[in-house]
């Protein structure tokens, strides 16, 4: 078995078997992609558990009658269920329903090199797994992220624009990645101001050495090592939606920014373009629906003053109450 796949069903196995005797559904992936799965899962039960009657259940997913069934249109998590579910871009329809429904999300695009994008926090708390399977997501895509996205530089260069930095002020770019913002965030500032790229992926940020006029630091978006109310903006690119908690997340953004301040959250592409490209579906309680992120930054120490989510870029635009 591949490493990465080990990594995976062996941290599963571990927070699901001291619940044991339970049914664990793997539903979702492309053809065959949940008996696979389910049947690696299963083998990573220690024995103890599996003599607990603990099971690995294959997805109800195909076609039937021209409708995609799927187990997670009729089964409900229960006490003695689990539902984990294999997020993959050829898959429509129901899926942002399952997804929504399940305990474990896992993105499935490789199936060589699953990455674990959601654990419901009653099953493992967020530290045992998100800044790993962050890494474990970003990591192999650094080096050829700029080949793939390298056109999205002045849809970059415009947000920050309407974030408005000035000369001499601090700019944080909160998940970086290979710094597509940090130029034009550094010639806004000028030298006499500064701006620090912040990202949990080591190789993210070595692209980002490629690009000057920042300093850049390792941490997670989740607990900054910066002081508190310094920071005149804070850009902020497909960050909230990556983040197990993306309350807690915008509170931290909020802790590190002046009276006044600014956030800027951003995306070169609208929810619902980027939502189709991985093959799901909105769903009206995602943390970047306006009426969801009104309300997270207002709890959080933020007022949202501008909303936009056409096709081609969503942007978020809010000051720091005092």
């Amino acid at each position: 078995m591949p490493e990465r796949i080990a990594e995976v069903t062996t941290f599963l196995a571990e927070v699901l078997a001291p619940r044991a005797p339970l049914t664990v559904i793997v539903d979702g992936g492309d053809h065959g992609a949940a008996a696979t799965f389910a049947a690696r899962l299963a083998a990573a039960f220690p024995p103890s558990a599996r003599a607990w009657n603990v099971d690995a259940v294959l997805g109800l997913t195909g076609p039937s009658g021209g409708v995609l069934d799927s187990a997670l249109n009729v089964l409900e998590p229960a006490a003695d269920r689990v539902i984990v579910y294999l997020r993959s871009g050829s898959r429509g329809g129901p899926a942002g329903e399952g997804e929504r429904r399940a305990q474990v999300v896992i993105d499935h695009q490789n199936p060589e090199w699953p990455v674990i994008r959601h654990v419901h926090p009653r099953l493992a708390d967020p530290s045992q797994w998100y800044l790993s399977e962050s890494r474990a997501f970003f990591a192999p895509k650094a080096a050829g992220w700029d080949q793939r996205f390298g056109d999205d530089l002045p849809a970059y260069a415009a947000a920050v624009d309407v974030a408005a930095p000035a000369p001499g002020d601090l700019a944080l770019d909160v998940g970086c990645g290979t710094g597509r913002a940090l130029p034009a965030l550094a010639t806004a500032v000028g030298p006499t101001g500064r701006v620090i790229g912040v990202d949990c992926t080591p190789e993210m940020l070595a692209q980002a050495r490629t690009r000057s006029g920042a300093d850049l630091l390792v941490a997670d978006a989740l607990h900054l090592p910066l002081p508190s109310a310094q920071a005149a903006v804070v850009f902020a690119a497909g960050l909230v939606h990556h983040l197990p908690d993306p309350a807690a997340g915008l509170a931290e953004l909020a802790r590190v920014t002046r009276p006044d301040g600014r956030l800027l959250l951003f995306h070169p592409s609208g929810r619902r373009a980027l939502a189709t490209r991985h093959g799901r579906t909105l769903g009206p309680d995602e943390p970047l629906n306006e009426d969801v992120l009104s309300g997270l930054l207002t709890k959080t120490g933020w007022n949202l003053t501008r909303y936009e989510d056409p096709d081609d870029h969503f942007l978020a635009l809010a000051v720091r109450t005092a």
